[in-house]
C-alpha cells in the first residue's frame, strides 16, 4: 500500500494556493500572532499574494516550508503548519503551527502536527524538530508534549508580548525517539 505522508483522518496538509491570500492575512494579521513572530505590522494582499507565488514550497531551496492545514469535510484551511530555519547539514528545523482559533482544541492542531512530524521523520529523515513556545502558553505546550517533544531548556525573558518580556520554553523532537517512543 503507497504511504501518503501529509493525509491524515480530518486534515490534510497541502501547499498553499492563491485562494488560500485571504485565509493567510486572516492567519498573520492576527495581532495575537504577533508575539510569537518577529512581525509586528499587518502584511497587505498583494505581500501575500507575492509570498504564495513566488515560494518554491521546496525546503531544500527555500530553507523553509509552509503548508496548509486543510479540513478535509469542511474543504477549508483552518490553520498553518511550518518548518522554517531548516538546516540541510544538520537535518533539523523549527516547526511552529497555527489555527483560525475556533478550531483550537479541536485535536485538528495534533493531527496536523503529527502529519509534519510523520513527513519530516518518516520521509525526509530529519534528526530532530525544535520549537520555541511562550512559557504561559499552556495549550501549545501540551499540544507539543502530546506529539513527543521534550523541554530542552528555557530562554528567559525572550519575548516582548503585551509590554512584558516572557520566558520561551524550547521543545525538540529526535527522529530516532519519535520512530521508536518505547526504544522498540
Amino acid at each position: 500500500m503507497e504511504r501518503y505522508y501529509l493525509d491524515g483522518i480530518r486534515v490534510r496538509l497541502r501547499a498553499l494556493e492563491p485562494e488560500d491570500v485571504e485565509f493567510l492575512c486572516a492567519i498573520e494579521n492576527c495581532p495575537a500572532n504577533w508575539d510569537v513572530s518577529n512581525f509586528s505590522v499587518p502584511y497587505s494582499r498583494y505581500v501575500m499574494e507575492q509570498y504564495v507565488t513566488m515560494t518554491q514550497s521546496d525546503l531544500y531551496a527555500d530553507r523553509q516550508v509552509r503548508l496548509a492545514i486543510e479540513h478535509k469535510e469542511r474543504g477549508c484551511a483552518v490553520g498553518t503548519v511550518d518548518v522554517t530555519d531548516f538546516s540541510p547539514r544538520h537535518m533539523r528545523g523549527e516547526v511552529g503551527i497555527s489555527l483560525l482559533r475556533e478550531f483550537r482544541g479541536s485535536g485538528l492542531g495534533r493531527e496536523a502536527l503529527l502529519l509534519m512530524c510523520e513527513y519530516v521523520f518518516g520521509f525526509l529523515r530529519f534528526h530532530q524538530l525544535q520549537a520555541h513556545i511562550e512559557a504561559g502558553n499552556t495549550a501549545s505546550l501540551k499540544l507539543f508534549r502530546s506529539c513527543g517533544f521534550k523541554e530542552c531548556g528555557v530562554l528567559r525573558e525572550w519575548w516582548l508580548s503585551g509590554g512584558e518580556f516572557r520566558d520561551v520554553v524550547m521543545l525538540q523532537c529526535l527522529r530516532e525517539e519519535w520512530m521508536h517512543p518505547h526504544g522498540k
